[in-house]
């Protein structure tokens, strides 16, 4: 097991980890930017180093300040959360370079699972369910037109390398696809240095159904059950939970051999997600696969009673899978992502200092932040302020423990998404369960202000 283990993250995140690694007997390190001086994970951490000035292409991505922090302070692992560096190959290469371990994939399965395209081409040849679409990346726009009218119309663009709902255009059909497809390479080449996109047939209302997935260094691959991903708004995820009000044991079964299929066969290593859409004939299609914990991760410990960061330490320590998963999963759970952003102001970052802070409490339930009262919100990074997530015997008991948890939450100085949560968890749709990706498209009153 590892002695010393570097966080190369902020936030709450970095926190999870610090918890993790306390309960394995393992000392941490926090690194921090100039903005992040006061934060909680630098307070909690057995050691902190600042990395650089608040910019993060300036610390938190900066590779060399990472890698000569942890030389610094003796550690022999890095634990690189999700965003940042979690899913640079490069980074995992220079960690094992520099005789450290990387808390995840290797390197290898990084490059390959984290360019769409080539995923859905390994997915192509292992007879996983694909949308229909291109096989792998398109350069040509008179060969992509011809991809597009042979699937049909509408059809979704999307760059190979992207995440997060960047470099993706819908074209609606053949007059509006040119500069579309022109569009999204453009967008590609801005936002991740690489210009390659594929093209894919557009489902109208599918779900988001992930898989979450554990792998160990000798070949075992293992699933502990779905999370559905549906509420989201420009691709960005808002509200999650498990299991799938869509899903019954037969298709989740189907999806987790899928996912399962496609990661035993590069013998992956460590948490990984393996993304799906599921159509409303019940057809699944392997859409992506996120080589790194999720942001929503705590749902599904809430339903297996699994700590998925200390299996991912274990794992990467080389020691074999210690998940067992007996039968269905444990009751409900549902994850709210409350942000400094004004919802009904099209979600404009709010930065600022934090006055009052009450976090909810009560039976099943849980939050994970990094905030507190005097704490200031910087305007340099991701907006997330908390996860609130909540446990019930059932989906009804679970939505109750939600809003009762979200009526709760007092957080002051900064304007908070809450409110607009609060909306989405008291939908009809969302109650009853029949919901999908578009409802926000559907139901464009939820984002406006209360009158």
């Amino acid at each position: 097991m590892f002695t010393k283990i570097l966080i190369a993250n902020r936030g709450e995140i970095a926190l999870r980890v610090i918890r993790a690694c306390k309960e394995l007997g393992i000392e941490t390190v926090a690194v921090f930017s100039e903005a992040d001086r006061e934060s909680l994970h630098v307070r909690f951490a057995d050691d902190e180093i600042c990395i650089g000035p608040p910019p993060s292409r300036l610390s938190y991505l900066r590779v060399t300040n990472i890698i000569a922090a942890a030389e610094i302070a003796g550690a022999d692992a890095i634990h690189p959360g999700y965003g940042f560096l979690a899913e640079s190959a490069s980074f995992a290469e220079t960690c094992a370079a520099s005789n450290i371990t990387f808390i995840g994939p290797t390197a290898e399965q990084i490059r390959l699972m984290g360019d769409k395209a080539s995923a859905r081409k390994l997915a192509i040849d292992l007879g996983v369910p694909v949308i229909p679409g291109s096989k792998g990346a398109i350069e040509d726009p008179d060969e992509a037109a011809s991809i597009a009218a042979e699937i049909g119309y509408p059809v979704i663009i999307k760059a190979a390398a992207g995440g997060g709902g960047k470099g993706m255009r819908v074209a609606k059909d053949p007059e509006s696809f040119a500069q579309s497809f022109q569009l999204a390479r453009n967008e590609a080449l801005a936002g991740f240095g690489d210009a390659s996109v594929y093209i894919e047939k557009f489902l109208d209302r599918p779900r988001h159904v992930e898989i979450q997935i554990m792998g160990d260094k000798s070949g075992r691959v293992m699933h502990v059950g779905e999370r559905d991903c549906s509420i989201q708004r420009r691709h960005q995820k808002l509200i999650e939970e498990s299991p799938s009000p869509g899903i019954d044991q037969e298709l989740r079964e189907k999806l987790g051999e899928s996912a399962v299929k496609l990661s035993e066969h590069i013998g992956y290593v460590g948490a990984g997600t393996v993304e799906f859409l599921v159509d409303t004939d019940r057809s699944h299609y392997f859409m992506e696969m996120n080589t790194r914990i999720q942001v929503e991760h705590p749902v599904t410990e809430m339903v297996t009673n699994f700590d998925l960061v200390k299996e991912q330490i274990r794992v990467a320590a080389g020691e074999s899978l210690g998940l067992q998963l007996h039968g269905q999963l444990r009751g409900h759970a549902i994850e709210c992502r409350v942000n400094a952003e004004d919802p009904f102001r099209n979600f404009q970052p709010s930065p600022g200092t934090i006055t009052t802070f009450h976090p909810p409490g009560g039976p099943g339930v849980r939050v994970d932040t990094h905030i507190y009262a005097g704490y200031t919100v910087p305007p340099f990074y991701d907006s997330l302020l908390a996860k609130v997530i909540v446990h019930g015997r059932t989906r009804a008991e679970a939505l109750s423990r939600m809003n009762n948890a979200l009526d709760s939450f007092i957080v002051e100085g900064v304007t908070t998404t809450i409110p607009f949560l609060q909306r989405v968890i008291q939908h009809r749709d969302f109650v009853s369960g029949d919901f999908d990706t578009k409802l926000l498209e559907r139901e464009p009153d939820l984002l406006k202000p209360a009158a």
